[in-house]
């Protein structure tokens, strides 16, 4: 009896024993579900306590909290969200159609989790936000801002730079979200207004075309004015230039005439009485002459001319 009831006792012991070590591991198991939790890459973890934020954890890895506290994870990646578009006027009451892209990051958990809850949450203060700052900036706007082919009048780049700049201050003030950028996605004309405006804008391009071409044919004229004088110059001086180089060669021709009629004066007589009988007596005419004349000379005797030239100098020796 004895052995048998010693038996029994280590047996209920040993089940003792090990309903013990399994309710120890399961409170361990329980424990660290309720104290342990991990952070991913790229998520903030916020613990609260009874929904108060205590602390935000940013490093990966694993964390540590006490069993009534909670834990909530904020993905921190970078979002795009694209309200819808909605109506505006400008500074001339035109009305128009705009819509921009938000690229936002949460940055402050603590203020997100207590401003916008969640995703949905910032994005429609976002939008609530844009809408307000992009119709202000359109407002005090002129349309020219945003449609014009002048490069000094487009202003829509420095337009949207400022509405980012609002938004990215109201964002991180007020709801913890830092505002990395914002573009103009969208800006029209409501349906109901196309036609006219693009009627109005076409006659304006025409005026600008016509003012261009005006503009275009008063300098061709200029430079056609410019060219023309430029060419009665360079006429003047060529025509100057060809009267001094033709009196030159004439000169000179004078001179070499000259020096080769005074060593051959008979020759010269020859030519000039050859040069007066062609520019005297014209093609098909009959001319008489008597028989004793300059022009008959050389056909009577070749050495007509030294006689004549002995008789011109010995006529000149008697005189003196």
């Amino acid at each position: 009896m004895d052995k048998s009831s010693d038996s029994d006792a280590k047996l209920r012991r040993r089940r003792h024993a090990r309903l013990t070590f399994a309710a120890a591991i399961a409170a361990l198991l329980l424990a660290g579900k309720l104290c342990l939790f991990t952070v991913a890459t790229g998520e903030h973890a916020l613990v609260t306590e009874f929904g108060k934020p205590v602390r935000v954890i940013q490093v990966p890895g694993l964390a540590f909290k006490l069993p009534y506290e909670s834990v909530r994870s904020f993905d921190t990646r970078l979002f795009v969200y694209t309200p819808t578009s909605n109506e505006f006027l400008t500074l001339e009451k035109t009305p128009v159609v705009a819509a921009g892209t938000v690229h936002w990051r949460i940055a402050d958990a603590t203020r997100f989790f207590q401003t916008v809850f969640d995703k949905a949450g910032a994005e429609s203060r976002l939008a609530d936000v844009l809408f307000s700052e992009l119709g202000a900036a359109i407002g005090r706007t002129p349309l020219a801002a945003f449609f014009s082919v002048e490069p000094q009048a487009y202003q829509a780049n420095a337009i949207i730079d400022e509405v980012a700049r609002r938004c990215r201050e109201l964002a991180a003030r007020d709801y913890g979200i830092e505002v990395v950028g914002i573009h103009l996605q969208r800006f029209d004309f409501p349906e109901q207004n196309r036609a006219r405006v693009y009627a109005r804008m076409a006659s304006e391009r025409g005026r600008m075309s016509m003012q261009y071409r005006s503009e275009g044919d008063e300098e061709g004229t200029k430079v056609r004015a410019v060219a023309e004088q430029e060419r009665t110059r360079i006429l003047s001086e060529a025509l100057k230039l060809a009267q001094q180089q033709r009196a030159q060669g004439e000169g000179e021709a004078a001179r070499i005439y000259a020096g080769a009629l005074g060593k051959a004066p008979a020759f010269y007589e020859f030519l000039r009485a050859m040069e007066a009988s062609r520019s005297l007596v014209p093609k098909a005419s009959t001319l008489v002459l008597p028989a004793d004349s300059e022009l008959f000379g050389l056909l009577y005797d070749s050495r007509h001319y030294e006689g004549a030239r002995q008789r011109s100098a010995q006529t000149g020796r008697g005189r003196r």
